[in-house]
């Protein structure tokens, strides 16, 4: 009778454990992700994967990111090692998957989304050459006006 229960409870016991990029709000149909990013750049390739991996179709081109950015009208302190665009949304560096369903989802007045700089544990910055270091961060939307507010924090009390 307990093996039972257990198994019954475990669905449960999954989603509280899991973290938060794990629960991913179900988008439809999701556009390409396309992607421009430095072609020696090993953290780039990582969060191509993770994203590949969590169901997106991703496009990559191997150069170009800075200009991408600068045409896209993100301005240079959100910028990081690769900027990618999304039902008309940039994506700015390492953004975890769930917060560009979110994007997808809720459809802000905004430029995009970004994860400035390349914070350690965030996705594609989270291989074991890291060893299991985390730092917190926070993945920003930002404003048509060029500022941007906390869309979600990671690895916060």
């Amino acid at each position: 009778m307990q093996r039972r229960s257990l198994l019954l409870a475990a669905p449960a016991l999954l989603a509280t454990a899991l973290p938060a990029w794990a629960a991913t709000p179900p988008v439809k149909d999701l556009p390409v992700l396309q992607v421009w990013k430095d072609p020696n750049c090993g953290c780039c390739k990582d969060w191509i994967s993770y994203l590949q991996r969590d169901g997106f179709q991703v496009q990559v081109f191997e150069t170009g990111n800075t200009a991408v950015r600068k045409r896209l009208g993100l301005p240079d302190q959100f910028g990081s090692c690769h900027t990618a665009l999304i039902g008309g949304y940039v994506v700015e560096g390492h953004v975890n998957a769930r917060e560009i369903r979110r994007l997808l989802a809720e459809k802000p007045k905004a430029i995009g989304i970004a994860v400035p700089g390349m914070p350690v544990g965030s996705p594609g910055m989270d291989g074991p050459e890291y060893g299991g270091r985390t730092a917190p961060y926070d993945v920003v939307l930002v404003l048509p006006d060029g500022s941007a507010r906390v869309y979600q924090s990671y690895f916060r009390s």
